[in-house]
């Protein structure tokens, strides 16, 4: 692949960009916000100029609404040789790019599967897709050549493809990521006629789960549209173990605590199948957790201590206790290297909890 289009300059289409020219691949931008595609050129994802001729793949970085019209355009233009989107559901985008009559061969349709981070060209990293699956959703028709290309851009992005159909898509986005959401959301909105007294107890597993319900409402009122029968059908299904749960839970005696018991071990033995990220097994990864300063050199100096260990982290986690002026700084490492961190920061003199 020598030149990209990216048509988009968001968080996500920026990133694309600065990995792409991170790769050697000669980029151009575009955005119907001149200010964004502008934003995106001075961080240095790529050139606001035109392409002198086809380029060799476009990336449509658009809301799922926009993506056909967006393509048909791009078509009668002959702006590119293959093209993919970024869309988080497939199925629609599918229909529409059908409808409209386009070319089927020159399209792979894509979904980098990322966190939802600020959103804009300046939230843009060129790692943003490290290691992070990529859907892949070509139809029938997709050329050979087409996917390949497509297939070399998320291999430039360092993301794993993985290849199934819009329908299966949709479904595992309704598993994975919408009903998720609208768990969160659902929650939110008993909070708002809460007492005062109630919300006071409010701990870390309650922030947890509601912390998706401050994303763009827009946005995800959008994706719900467009994946609403796969979030339905799934949605249906909660319902009836919820309404399930509650009958257990208004029948005494010993059948009913069996069952009680039966939902949490139920739920964990799912929770275990989740992978960690990057796609790492959860069950291969340990949490250790070390209590410092709420101080942010006593973090910087923490870091640089663990940095000496030589144990890889994958994640890092901050709970801060304004009142006590402290923090609790969980550091999840590979199972193996959790024994080599706890003994090396407790030599160090770090208050640490795990091991």
């Amino acid at each position: 692949m020598r030149s990209a289009l990216i048509v988009g300059t968001g968080a996500i289409g920026t990133s694309i960009a600065l990995a792409l020219r991170a790769g050697g691949v000669v980029t151009h931008l575009r955005d119907t916000d001149a200010t964004a595609a502008r934003t995106a050129e001075e961080v240095g994802a790529g050139i606001t100029a035109a392409p002198a001729g086809p380029v060799d793949v476009a990336v449509l970085a658009v809301p799922p609404a926009a993506v056909a019209t967006a393509l048909a355009a791009l078509q009668r233009e002959g702006i590119a040789r293959c093209y993919t989107d970024v869309a988080g559901v497939k199925a629609l985008p599918e229909r529409e790019i059908e409808a409209l009559g386009c070319d089927p061969t020159s399209v792979a349709g894509g979904h980098p599967l990322v966190g939802n981070g600020r959103p804009g060209p300046l939230a843009a990293k060129p790692d943003l897709f490290d290691g992070c699956p990529w859907a892949l959703v070509p139809t029938e028709r997709t050329a050979d050549r087409s996917l390949n290309i497509v297939l070399e851009l998320v291999s430039l992005c360092g993301a794993t493809p993985v290849l199934l159909d819009a329908e299966r898509h949709d479904r595992a986005m309704a598993l994975d990521s919408h009903v998720p959401h609208l768990a969160s959301v659902l929650l939110g909105g008993r909070l708002r006629d809460a007492e005062a007294s109630a919300l006071r107890l409010a701990g870390q597993e309650l922030r947890d789960v509601t912390r998706g319900a401050s994303a763009s409402p827009e946005l995800w009122a959008e994706l719900l549209s467009a994946n609403a029968a796969a979030v339905a059908d799934l949605l249906e299904v909660f319902a009836e173990d919820a309404r399930g749960t509650a009958a257990v839970l208004r029948t005494p005696g010993v059948p009913a605590a069996t069952a009680l018991l039966d939902l949490p071990r139920r739920g964990a033995q799912g929770q275990t199948v989740v992978p960690g990220k990057y796609g790492v097994p959860a069950a291969s990864l340990a949490a250790v957790e070390v209590v410092v300063g709420d101080d942010p050199k006593e973090y910087a100096q923490l870091l640089g201590d663990v940095a000496k260990t030589g144990v890889s982290i994958d994640d890092i986690a901050i709970e801060r206790s304004a009142h006590r002026g402290t923090a609790r700084i969980s550091l999840t490492v590979p199972v193996a290297g959790e024994p080599v961190l706890v003994s090396k920061l407790r030599l160090r003199n770090w208050p640490v909890r795990g091991g």
